[in-house]
């Protein structure tokens, strides 16, 4: 009998245990978690010991910088989360929707596109209360994410170079990619930018100005890379790593720096300030949602892909 078995099947196991669990994993610590939560620090403590011993496994090892996560943990606190999103399902079905609080996950790269979809979603099922997040995070992140299901959903792109790499890892994470859209390569500029009165650029005009990438931590290889190019692919002289898109956007605008990208912004969100310009090469890039295999796709994850089909247009 595999753990997902054991978690349906016995009879001690409680859903208050798995969201405890879940928590102390989201958070990584349980002081913080026994908050989250609303019990003490030491039921909490108990609460999960009790349910590592009913399963016969170790959840987390405990250490003084807080807790860190098993390897049998991990798979573990997958099926956990799925269980939990049953629960929620049957709640809101049975219950009614308003007594329900409704649940969902993204993990995207760093896409305007995707957050506005995302506000959509919460427009369209919000109500008086909900429990939603939207990870905009490094590459890796959104695989494991997805895979650990953290997240019911995320957003990448892949290309020539990235696909292969990619596509071994969503197979080894039992994860399917859906193409949203391929599009020719474009870059982000200020409005104010020399380069916006040019209508197409060259990798030459770029030359003189700061390139803007996101930082992918331990995976920062061009597999990783949330640009389609690098400075692998021509001269980038001077280069700068951010981690958050608000950060990105300011840099474009206080040194005239640019990025790589789809070109798809959101103008409701972002303003008028960042402007897209097609870039005179071959390359593309596909950018699309990742899923699990065995998962089916709540309310809300349809709703959001829907979302993204309508708003990610050019």
């Amino acid at each position: 009998m595999d753990i997902f078995s054991d978690v349906l099947y016995d009879n001690d196991m409680t859903l208050q245990q798995l969201k405890y669990a879940v928590t102390v994993a989201d958070t990584k610590n349980i002081t913080e978690a026994s908050r989250k939560v609303f019990i003490s620090q030491p039921s909490l403590t108990a609460s999960i010991h009790e349910l590592e011993s009913e399963m016969n496994i170790t959840i987390f090892s405990r250490t003084n910088k807080g807790v860190t996560i098993t390897n049998e943990g991990d798979e573990f606190l997958a099926y956990a989360r799925q269980v939990l999103d049953q629960a929620s399902l049957l709640e809101a079905h049975f219950k009614g929707e308003n007594d329900a609080t409704p649940i969902f996950s993204v993990s995207c790269q760093h896409y305007s596109f995707a957050v506005k979809a995302f506000v959509e979603v919460i427009k369209m099922f919000g109500g008086n209360e909900y429990d939603f997040t939207l990870r905009e995070t490094q590459t890796h992140e959104i695989i494991e994410d997805v895979a650990k299901l953290k997240s019911e959903i995320g957003v990448l792109y892949m290309s020539t170079k990235n696909r292969k790499v990619i596509e071994k890892l969503l197979v080894k994470n039992n994860l399917i990619f859906e193409s949203l859209f391929t599009t020719p390569l474009h870059i982000f500029i200020s409005s104010k930018n020399p380069l916006a009165k040019k209508k197409r650029l060259s990798l030459k005009d770029l030359a003189p100005y700061p390139y803007l990438t996101y930082e992918q931590g331990d995976f920062n290889s061009f597999y990783f890379s949330e640009e389609p190019l690098t400075e692998v692919d021509f001269e980038c002289p001077k280069n700068i790593k951010v981690r958050d898109r608000a950060t990105l956007f300011n840099l474009l605008i206080g040194l005239d720096g640019y990025t790589i990208c789809s070109g798809i912004i959101s103008r409701e969100l972002n303003g008028k300030d960042i402007i897209s310009r097609p870039l005179a090469v071959e390359d593309k890039m596909t950018v699309g949602i990742i899923t699990r295999k065995d998962v089916s796709l709540s309310r809300y994850g349809k709703a959001y892909i829907s979302e993204l089909k309508q708003i990610a247009v050019f």
